[in-house]
């Protein structure tokens, strides 16, 4: 919680890395205990840097992660499924990713844009915090600002990075481990009309 904000961690898996044209494969958030994780098909295929970070690959028979099938729905009903998730919290919703400005807010609302889901969108959450910024608002003399440096740094772990659910949870526990104060979240949100 952020002032009288609820605070929402969320990541994207995506076939590159490309915000203009790649696709979402998967979709997690967490808050608190309550957890959404979502996959689905792209249309585009993945890059070869996407599949080796992510372990993601897709054949005629679906969507596979490190070899295992996984269950797949259709990105709009992903997204109307995420949206319900983001609507049983008290608003205004503040989604926050690790460079959210750069990657993951660009992405994910021209995805909403493009399936008619932005307005939508838009009257639950009122902007995205990204924690990449404020860590290096935080914390400037670290060698680095990548989620996981910065877990082994302040949590003392390693954890499965790129698997959107595990970036997710993490980023909630290296947000809690900081305690920034409002001012220093405001500092680092877009509104939602910023892309």
């Amino acid at each position: 919680m952020s002032g009288n904000k609820t605070i929402v961690f969320f990541d994207l898996e995506t076939t590159g890395l490309d915000t203009y044209v790649c696709d979402i494969i998967q979709v997690s958030a967490i808050c608190g205990e309550r957890v959404f994780n979502v996959y689905t098909l792209p249309r585009r295929a993945l890059t070869e840097s996407a599949k080796q970070v992510t372990g993601f690959t897709v054949s005629d028979d679906g969507l596979f992660l490190h070899g295992r099938p996984v269950d797949t729905v259709p990105l709009v009903d992903a997204l109307t499924s995420f949206i319900d998730f983001l609507r049983s919290f008290r608003r205004p919703v503040l989604l926050a990713a690790h460079n959210a400005r750069r990657f993951d807010a660009p992405v994910l609302t021209r995805v909403l844009r493009t399936l008619f889901l932005r307005q939508e969108f838009q009257q639950v959450v009122s902007g995205f915090v990204d924690t990449f910024l404020l860590s290096k608002n935080l914390y400037r003399d670290l060698g680095s600002h990548s989620q996981e440096y910065m877990v082994r740094h302040f949590l003392g772990m390693a954890y499965e990075a790129h698997n959107a659910v595990e970036d997710a949870r993490m980023l909630q526990e290296l947000f809690n481990s900081w305690r920034p104060n409002n001012r220093d979240v405001s500092r680092v949100t877009i509104s939602t009309y910023a892309f």
